[in-house]
């Protein structure tokens, strides 16, 4: 997977040339040419595989939120983690956001799940991996996806100064155990899945506390408010 191949934003482009070159990214593009070959079907769609990153340049980053795979159900992924398409129920997880929002900021839950308005406001909203198989949970697992994103992860930690870093579970806390506390705002709590939610999400705060921290920083605090419309 030649860079040159990508369509992908400047920013991220530049900055992650040589994973571009690396065997590991031509290793998960025969794995995706393959499954796709075999009459399998993958989501989302190729064009959204870096949706996240099209939609938040590096330089534009103010809060990070990781996901883990993207939906497997059919017309619900669309690139950003935790966001649905239009028209699509709103999973589970993303409706106990919505509770901690109205709870923390008093902002009444969306009655959609499509999260571009804050992508666009520099909230990345990337997952660990990228693609999925229709209606196989973490079928894409360890094919390389894992290694590219830790190095969108490590990009903004090097980069970027002042990012809020909202991680959910113990498995996004442990794919940025190596981000930088002190140039950064490192929010850890519970899973918003309704299995772990109780436990410490209900009540983390962390959308007050990621808008306090990016106003001290002298930056614009995020609308977490989405439109009406998706």
């Amino acid at each position: 997977m030649a860079a040159s191949e990508v369509k992908l934003e400047d920013s991220w482009k530049h900055t992650l040339e040589a994973e571009f070159s690396e065997p590991y990214m031509t290793e998960l593009r025969r794995f995706l040419v393959a499954e796709k070959e075999a009459g399998k079907r993958i989501f989302p769609k190729g064009s959204e595989y870096f949706r996240a990153l099209d939609l938040t340049p590096l330089d534009e980053v103010k809060v990070v939120i990781l996901g883990q795979d993207p939906y497997h159900g059919y017309g619900q992924a669309h690139g950003l983690c935790f966001s649905v398409q239009p028209g699509v129920r709103i999973p589970p997880s993303l409706v106990n956001i919505y509770k901690e929002i109205e709870s923390d900021l008093g902002i009444p839950p969306a009655k959609h799940g499509f999260l571009e308005h804050w992508a666009r406001q520099g909230v990345l909203l990337l997952n660990s991996v990228l693609t999925v198989e229709e209606a196989r949970a973490a079928a894409h697992q360890g094919k390389g996806w894992e290694r590219f994103t830790d190095a969108v992860i490590r990009a903004v930690n090097e980069e970027c100064e002042g990012v809020v870093f909202m991680l959910w579970g113990s498995y996004a806390q442990k794919k940025a155990a190596f981000v930088d506390p002190n140039r950064h705002l490192v929010l850890k709590a519970p899973h918003p899945s309704p299995l772990s939610a109780h436990n410490g999400f209900f009540g983390s705060g962390h959308f007050s506390k990621a808008n306090s921290y990016l106003i001290e920083q002298g930056r614009e605090p995020v609308d977490w408010q989405l439109p009406d419309q998706a």
